[in-house]
C-alpha cells in the first residue's frame, strides 16, 4: 500500500468529515483528497518523474500537509528542508539529494535565492518568486494517480547534522505503512474515533509529521498551529477540541511555566505524547498532574521510522504508583520491530547489560541516499540489524533502558558516565526547568562532568544545592565537577538539546 491510496481511501470513506484545519480555514476529506490529486498530477506535468526528489520548505501549515502528501502520491521522492537550518544546509541537502523541483514558503525568498538558480522546477506557496502554488493545485488533472510500490522510495530524511553534514536516510513507503500500524496500534491505543482530534503543536518535519497518516486514515480532524507556544496551545485544546498531541520534552517544560495551564484547562487533552529527548521522571510526574493523565513516549530514529519502542500509558502509570524504575525506560518494541543490544563484535549481551542498541523490521531505511555514503550503512547496518549509536540496556520482560549515545558518554577518572544517568538526578533538584549534562576535556581527568542548568521562572538554584544532592544520589564519580545555570540550552533543528555546541562552547573557554 502507498500513501496515495491512503488518500484516496480517506476522501472516499469520510468525504464530509473535516480533515484539516488551520489559520487560513478548514478542508473536508474530500477537497483535501481532491487538491493532493490535482497537485500531485501537475508536479508530474512539470515534467518530474516518479524518483525524482523535490524538496519541500514549509513551516507548518494546511498546504504543507498538501504537499507532503502530494509528492509522495505522486511517486516522488520528498526531500524536507527544515526550516530551522542554515541556508547553507538546504544547499548541502539539495546537492546531495540532487532534487529538480523546489517548493518553498515565500517568507523564505531571500534565503532561497541561490537554490532558485539550480533548481529546473520552483513553486511558490504565496507571492514570490517561481510558479503559483494555487495556481498549480486549481489547474491539475483529477486523473487517478498510478499506484506505487510499497518498496518505492518516497522520502529522503536528512539528520539534524550534529555529528557532521546531513546524511539522508532513505524511506519507502513499506516504511511509512509500518509506521501508521505501530503508531495506531502502540501509541495511540487503537484507531482514532470521529471525536478525536489531533494539533500539530510542533513541527511537523519532525515529531508531530507522524501523526498525519494515522489521523487521515482514521477520519479523524487534525488542527496545524503555525507554531509553538503555550497559549496557542491551550486554545486549541480547551476551545478547537483537540484530544491528542504528541511534543519534545523541551515544549512540555516549557508549558509547565507557563501561566494559567491546568488540569482543568487541559481536561479534553486524552494524550501527550513525546520523543526525542528522555523526561525526567519528577517532568512526568508535573505533566500527568497539570496536563493529561495518559503521557506515551515513543523511541526512534532517522534511520528507523519511530515508533521502535513504546513506554505506553499504563506503564507510566505503574511508574508514578510503584515501579520508578519505569520511568526511566524507553518501553518494550512496537509491533513487528525487533530490538538486540550488542557488545562491539555485534553478539547479544545478557539482559541487564550496556551494549549498542539494534533493530530491525519494516521500519528500517532502505539506506542512506548517495554512494559517498555507503561507508556510513556498512557502519550502521550488518547482517540486517540497524546499529542505532544509542547505548542501552534491555530486561528480561523487554522493557529498553537508553543509556546515552556512543559519542556522548564520558570517560572520566577511567570510568564510563551516562550523562542521562546524571541527568535525572539533577532534574530532581527544586527549581531545575532543564538539564543537559556534557563531558569537557580535562587534564587530570580525562574529562570532567559539567551540568548546565535552567530554573523555572522565579526560582533559584546555586551550584552547592545540586552538588549536595548528587552527593546523596549516586556514586562520587559521577558526580558534576562543575555546574552552571544558564537562561537556556541551544537546541538544534529538531528541538533536542544540541549537546556538540555546549562541549564547543566550554572547550573554547578554556583555550
Amino acid at each position: 500500500m502507498d500513501v496515495g491510496t491512503l488518500v484516496t481511501r480517506a476522501a472516499k470513506r469520510f468525504p464530509d468529515r473535516v480533515a484539516v484545519d488551520g489559520p487560513s480555514g478548514s478542508l473536508t476529506f474530500v477537497e483535501l483528497g481532491g487538491r493532493v490529486v490535482r497537485l500531485a498530477n501537475a508536479l508530474l506535468a512539470l515534467g518530474l518523474e516518479p524518483g525524482d526528489r523535490v524538496l519541500d520548505l514549509q513551516s507548518n501549515s494546511v498546504t504543507y500537509l498538501e504537499t507532503d502528501l502530494a509528492i509522495r502520491s505522486a511517486g516522488l521522492v520528498r526531500a524536507a528542508l527544515n526550516h530551522r537550518l542554515h541556508p547553507s544546509d538546504w544547499e548541502r541537502i539539495a546537492a546531495d539529494s540532487g532534487a529538480r523541483a523546489l517548493v518553498y514558503d515565500a517568507r523564505f525568498a531571500e534565503d532561497v535565492a541561490a537554490l532558485r538558480e539550480e533548481i529546473p522546477h520552483v513553486v511558490v506557496v504565496g507571492d514570490g518568486p517561481g510558479t503559483p502554488y494555487e495556481r498549480l493545485v486549481t489547474g491539475g488533472s483529477t486523473r487517478p494517480l498510478a499506484p506505487v510500490e510499497p518498496d518505492a522510495l518516497c522520502g529522503l530524511h536528512y539528520s539534524s547534522g550534529t555529528t557532521g553534514h546531513p546524511k539522508g536516510a532513505q524511506r519507502t513507503h513499506r516504511n511509512w505503512f509500518a509506521s501508521v500500524v505501530n503508531m495506531t496500534q502502540d501509541v495511540l491505543g487503537g484507531v482514532p474515533g470521529p471525536d478525536d482530534v489531533y494539533v500539530h503543536a510542533g513541527p511537523i518535519t519532525h515529531t508531530s509529521g507522524l501523526f498525519v497518516l494515522p489521523f487521515l486514515v482514521a477520519g479523524a480532524r487534525q488542527i496545524v498551529l503555525p507554531g509553538w507556544d503555550p497559549d496557542s496551545f491551550v486554545e486549541a485544546v480547551a476551545e478547537r477540541g483537540a484530544t491528542h498531541t504528541a511534543v519534545v520534552p523541551t515544549m512540555v517544560a516549557r508549558l509547565l511555566t507557563a501561566p494559567g495551564v491546568d488540569r482543568e484547562t487541559l481536561r479534553g487533552l486524552r494524550m501527550l505524547g513525546y520523543a526525542g529527548a528522555p523526561m525526567p521522571p519528577e517532568q512526568m510526574r508535573q505533566a500527568t498532574e497539570r496536563l493529561t493523565p495518559r503521557l506515551v513516549q515513543y523511541y526512534g530514529l532517522v534511520e528507523a521510522i519511530p515508533p521502535v519502542t513504546v513506554l505506553d500509558a499504563t506503564d507510566h502509570a505503574r511508574g508514578l504508583a510503584d515501579r520508578p524504575d519505569l520511568l526511566t525506560s524507553a518501553g518494550r518494541p512496537a509491533l513487528g520491530v525487533e530490538i538486540r543490544v550488542v557488545d562491539e563484535e555485534g553478539s547479544p549481551v545478557p539482559s541487564g547489560e550496556v551494549g549498542e542498541v539494534t533493530t530491525r523490521g519494516d521500519h528500517v531505511m532502505r539506506g542512506y541516499w548517495n554512494a559517498h555514503n555507503r561507508a556510513d550503512l556498512s557502519k550502521s547496518v550488518r547482517n540486517g540489524w540497524l546499529h542505532t549509536g544509542d547505548l542501552g540496556r534491555l530486561s528480561e520482560d523487554g522493557h529498553l533502558w537508553l543509556v546515552d549515545r556512543v559519542g556522548d558518554m564520558i570517560i572520566s577518572g577511567g570510568y564510563n558516565i551516562y550523562p542521562r544517568e546524571v541527568e535525572d538526578v539533577v532534574a530532581e533538584v527544586p527549581g531545575v526547568a532543564e538539564v543537559a549534562v556534557v563531558g569537557v576535556q580535562d587534564d587530570d581527568w580525562g574529562q570532567r562532568v559539567v551540568a548546565l542548568v535552567t530554573t523555572r521562572d522565579g526560582a533559584t538554584v546555586d551550584e552547592s544545592e545540586v552538588l549536595e544532592h548528587c552527593r546523596r544520589r549516586m556514586a562520587s564519580y559521577k558526580k558534576p565537577k562543575e555546574v552552571r545555570v544558564v537562561d537556556a540550552l541551544p537546541l538544534n533543528s529538531t528541538g533536542k538539546v544540541a549537546k556538540k555546541v555546549l562541549r564547543e562552547q566550554l572547550e573554547g573557554e578554556a583555550r
